[in-house]
């Protein structure tokens, strides 16, 4: 166990700085909030699933010929897609350089895979946690770059993947501290 802990402890040090470096700005918060949200949800989670969660989006990070793009994609839900694959890739040679193998690096691979339309009862957990993220923390940094109606859509879309579970966590944790999130999402 001890063993363990050192390598995650080691490769969330490695994601962390790759998502320092993203261009993206909440980018390296909503990793580790995306984490932190996870854990509140599901305390048990084991290190394939954490390291899911801080590292589901990692593809953003890096330079702009390797990263997915959005407008290479007519549906947004296809774009959403190839960000997933290219997230689970990248991560997974992360890991695998970072000497995590075996049945954790596949599990972490499937997660970030599946994180954006879940399919598991963890890779929902990590889609409702990504989606909890996005309201807490990627949502004001949306509002600066893209215009109203972007804004109210993408919202819409992140409502939508919520499970009833996250639903009411939205309203208890998030909408008290952002109460101009339910008027977005109402108006």
């Amino acid at each position: 166990m001890a063993v363990e802990n050192c390598l995650k402890g080691q490769v969330f040090e490695k994601i962390k700085s790759i998502l320092r470096h993203s261009k993206i700005p909440e980018d390296p918060i909503h990793g580790e909030d995306t984490l932190n949200i996870l854990l509140k949800l599901y305390p048990e989670a084991d290190m394939a699933l954490q390291i899911a969660a801080l590292g589901h989006d990692i593809e953003r990070a890096y330079p702009a010929q390797i990263r997915t793009k959005r407008e290479n994609f007519s549906d947004y839900d296809l774009f959403k897609r190839a960000h997933s694959e290219n997230s689970a890739r990248l991560l997974g040679c992360l890991l695998k350089k970072a000497g995590i193998n075996g049945s954790t690096l596949k599990k972490v691979i499937d997660l970030v895979r599946l994180h954006e339309f879940g399919g598991t009862p963890e890779a929902d957990i990590l889609k409702d946690a990504d989606s909890l993220s996005f309201f807490n923390t990627n949502l004001i940094f949306y509002m600066e770059r893209e215009n109203e109606k972007e804004v109210r859509r993408r919202a819409m879309w992140g409502l939508k993947r919520l499970s009833p579970r996250a639903k009411i966590y939205l309203k208890e944790v998030i909408l008290p501290k952002r109460p101009w999130i339910e008027r977005l999402l109402t108006s």
